[in-house]
């Protein structure tokens, strides 16, 4: 039986490659795409703004990889006078590559509550937080932080937008391929899957499909839907996820 991984690119591919290597018959149908974001042109600006001690937060691997590159463009670098935090190790790495930087991050589940959760976030009164995130997303973070007293910007760095299937073919399709296990990484790609495919062939088939997910508030989502075989894995990454498909 088939894996079906909908994460975007280049995650995507890397994971199907390494599940190929494994042995595993793995396919890749990216359920969203990316585009530089509103507010992408504001991030240097926004950092060089920061007073020192004041938190820069990143929410994901792509924020990350635009506000870089917006950084760079400006020929501006990551003050060293900053608190770097990231939502998970992957998005902490690679944070941390790209800027010197030591950054923060909590353990598994990469979720804002568990980054909430971080000594160094109990008493933030009086700073400036600056979120790099796309458009759209949960408010937790911004929300708790302003209640602990910090001044908070949200800085759109991407835009993730849906990539559009004919959901009767590519369903055929997928089934054709003896697809029994999926690989969801956000509640918006679950919804989109689950808007996507037909009544009949969802419920035939779909929400008997062994679901891959990455927390518990996507468990809950999941089974709200009608998905009754659900694993959670670890964290987002591609390890955890790879032992959560073994």
């Amino acid at each position: 039986m088939s894996i079906l991984v909908t994460r975007p690119s280049p995650s995507g591919e890397q994971l199907v490659s390494r599940l190929t290597a494994l042995g595993r018959v793995a396919y890749h149908a990216p359920l969203i795409d990316f585009s530089p974001g509103s507010q992408l042109e504001h991030v240097p600006g926004l950092i060089a703004a920061l007073r020192q001690d004041d938190l820069v937060f990143a929410l994901s691997q792509h924020a990350v990889r635009y506000a870089h590159a917006s950084m760079q463009r400006s020929g501006q670098g990551w003050p060293d006078t900053l608190r770097y935090f990231a939502i998970g190790r992957t998005t902490a790495l690679r944070l941390h590559t790209i800027s010197g930087r030591d950054v923060e991050f909590p353990p598994p589940p990469e979720i804002s509550e568990a980054l909430l959760q971080l000594p160094a976030l109990q008493n933030v009164a009086g700073r400036r937080a600056l979120l790099l995130r796309g458009n759209g997303g949960r408010e937790l973070l911004a929300e708790t932080l302003e209640q602990r007293g910090a001044t908070v910007t949200l800085c759109e760095c991407y835009q993730r937008s849906p990539i559009h299937y004919n959901g009767a073919e590519q369903s055929a399709h997928w089934q054709r391929q003896q697809i029994s296990t999926l690989v969801i990484t956000s509640g918006e790609m679950l919804q989109q899957l689950y808007d996507l495919v037909p009544e009949h062939d969802r419920l035939a088939w779909l929400l008997q499909c062994r679901l891959i997910i990455v927390s518990e508030r996507l468990a809950g989502l999941a089974q709200k839907l009608g998905w009754q075989d659900i694993r959670i894995a670890e964290s987002a990454d591609n390890d955890a996820l790879i032992r959560a498909l073994q």
